[in-house]
C-alpha cells in the first residue's frame, strides 16, 4: 500500500477530542504507543530470552500499525503527505551515509 493511500484512507477512522491544538491528541497517542512497542520488546528479552517467536511478531506488528496510524494522523494535522515525510528521511539519511556521518549526535550531521 501507498503511503499517501494509507494516510487517507486511515483518516477516516480518525475520531479523537480536539484539545487544543488538533497535533496534540495524536502526538500524545504516538508516543503512548511507541512506549508499548518498547515494552513488548522489553518483555520479549526479560521473558523469552530475546527470542521473538510468530506470536511475538504478530503483537508487534499489530503495535507497529497502531504506531504508524497514530503518525499518519500527526501528519495530517501538520498537513504534510507521509510520501514526502518519507522522501525527506530517506534523502538525509542517504546523504549523512555519503558523507560518512550516518553515525553520530546533532540533527544536522
Amino acid at each position: 500500500m501507498d503511503l499517501n493511500e494509507y494516510q487517507k484512507r486511515s483518516r477516516a477512522t480518525a475520531q479523537y477530542p480536539a484539545i487544543g491544538h488538533p497535533v496534540i491528541y495524536p502526538s500524545l497517542g504516538l508516543v503512548n504507543e511507541a512506549g508499548e512497542v518498547a515494552g513488548k520488546i522489553k518483555k520479549i528479552f526479560r521473558d523469552k530470552s530475546g527470542v521473538i517467536g510468530e506470536a511475538e511478531r504478530e503483537a508487534l506488528k499489530a503495535e507497529l500499525g497502531d504506531v504508524l496510524w497514530y503518525i499518519a494522523q500527526v501528519a495530517t494535522e501538520l498537513n504534510l503527505p507521509l510520501d514526502e515525510i518519507a522522501e525527506s528521511n530517506l534523502s538525509k539519511l542517504l546523504d549523512r551515509q555519503s558523507r560518512g556521518k550516518i553515525q553520530g549526535d546533532g540533527d544536522n550531521r
